[in-house]
């Protein structure tokens, strides 16, 4: 990024592949060893994505992880809907080493706090699951989130958040 650029205040790596939706500034970025940045927005952090660059949503981030230069990321994606629920899975975790981090860490993990406005885990037969409300960047409100553990009851799990989502919608019902 040339400094000219980065004294006016624009903080997108050069090169960024990624397609920013319109005021969506980028807070921070690292880069990927072997290619590619982490950029941190708003909206989600954009990850490397073959040729190009991808946003995951801070709903999304099911877990992220920084440990002796590594960045580990476990996206969940939404596998249907309970309800008012969404109900999620874990994709596989992806890891990115990061020669210099700076500030990447901190901003996701601060951006995947600041997205959660109550969870609760419920243990089950087989196993568990997590229920999250969770704020949307860009959209009012919260929605919620079940996520079970491999091995859970999936209608089980959706049913419980069906009805808390049922609860949640009408409090007085």
């Amino acid at each position: 990024m040339s400094l000219l650029r980065r004294l006016l205040g624009d903080r997108t790596p050069d090169g960024f592949p990624g397609e920013l939706a319109e005021g969506e500034d980028v807070v921070d970025s690292a880069r990927v060893e072997g290619g590619g940045h982490l950029v941190v927005t708003a909206l989600g952090l954009w990850v490397p994505d073959g040729d190009g660059a991808r946003r995951v949503g801070w709903h999304l981030v099911g877990k992220a992880a920084w440990a002796d230069g590594v960045f580990t990321l476990t996206e969940s994606e939404e596998a249907g809907m309970a309800g008012g629920a969404v109900l999620l899975t874990d994709r596989a975790p992806v890891s990115f080493r990061l020669p210099a981090p700076g500030k990447v860490p901190h901003h996701v993990r601060l951006r995947v706090d600041g997205s959660v406005r109550s969870r609760h885990r419920q243990e089950l037969a087989g196993g568990g699951a997590w229920f999250v409300q969770r704020k949307i960047p860009g959209r009012d409100g919260v929605v919620l989130q079940a996520r079970p553990d491999p091995g859970t009851d999936v209608e089980l799990v959706a049913a419980i958040a069906e009805e808390v989502a049922a609860k949640l919608a009408n409090p007085r019902d």
